[in-house]
């Protein structure tokens, strides 16, 4: 039998190497398969701590709800507001619709922190930059100028999910654009202090912010929502929408894209590709051995 010269075992480690790869890299994308579940929370446009306020005419598309503040102005079935609810409006409600749902929020909250990361963009503004789905670390604040690209790649069931430690902060005008979406794709913004939209922004899915969440003049929020844990929500002519979805279909209170209301199963495109993955890594294996 002949035996593997030098060149040959070294050219078989590195196909065996390239092999195992291409495996831990078809597993890794499966990673940000969507595992999170936002709950009962997943049913509201905006859920504020303290107050919501809004000026102007706002629309939500999706249930709007406070605790355990009681205060909710500007709205046309509060008090005769501009804002429009298309959807239910939970405030001293007896059953505690919105008590559980800021239970569920802070739950997702720690939840997404937790996280394993992707990379880390402390200090990097996302404005200019094209992602990949994962999980991007900011230390301290994030800012937003301009437009941010998100490409998932035609996958399904991913997340984007940024931890930013203190405030996340947008210009005015910037926008969030998703490209090659495949069906039920995420974005999360898990945000350590506040978050504050400038003018016309145009930002997509679901802020959960430690304390207050601020919408300035004409920003806009689709397949998401905007969760304050701890302190107010204010709007101003602003629309949110907890569909409004790139692909997929709308959540509601379920698990449809830009939701993560519950734990989904992998999308046949997601177990596909790690069935080519393990497969093309078993036959680079095999003929490695064979050229032995």
């Amino acid at each position: 039998m002949e035996i593997p010269t030098k060149r040959k075992r070294t050219t078989m480690k590195t196909t065996v190497r390239s092999a195992l790869l291409l495996c831990f890299l078809t597993v890794s994308s499966l990673s940000y398969a969507d595992s999170i579940v936002l709950g009962t929370s997943a049913s509201f446009a905006v859920l504020g701590a303290s107050t919501v306020t809004n000026t102007g005419n706002s629309v939500l598309n999706g249930n709007l709800g406070l605790y355990p503040g009681t205060s909710i102005t500007g709205f046309l079935a509060i008090d005769g507001g501009p804002g429009i609810v298309n959807g239910t409006i939970y405030k001293n409600d007896p059953a505690g619709v919105a008590m559980t749902a800021q239970a569920d929020a802070l739950t997702a909250y720690n939840s997404i922190a937790g996280l394993a990361r992707t990379g880390t963009l402390t200090g990097v503004d996302l404005g200019g930059q094209e992602l990949l789905p994962g999980v991007y670390f900011f230390a301290t604040s994030a800012q937003l100028t301009g437009q941010l690209i998100l490409n998932a790649e035609g996958l399904s069931d991913v997340n984007f999910v940024f931890q930013i430690g203190t405030t996340l902060t947008t210009a005015s005008a910037s926008s969030v654009l998703i490209i090659n979406p495949g069906q039920n794709d995420n974005v999360f913004w898990d945000v350590g202090s506040s978050a504050t939209l400038g003018t016309t922004t145009s930002l997509y899915g679901s802020i959960l912010a430690d304390q207050s969440i601020t919408l300035n003049t004409g920003a806009t929020s689709a397949c998401g929502r905007c969760l304050a844990l701890s302190a107010a929500v204010t709007l101003d002519d602003n629309t949110v929408s907890t569909d409004s979805c790139t692909s997929g279909t709308g959540s509601g209170g379920g698990g449809g894209g830009g939701g993560g209301g519950g734990t989904t199963t992998p999308e046949p495109s997601s177990v596909l590709l790690l069935a080519s993955g393990l497969i093309v890594g078993a036959a680079l294996i095999r003929r490695a051995g064979a050229s032995v």
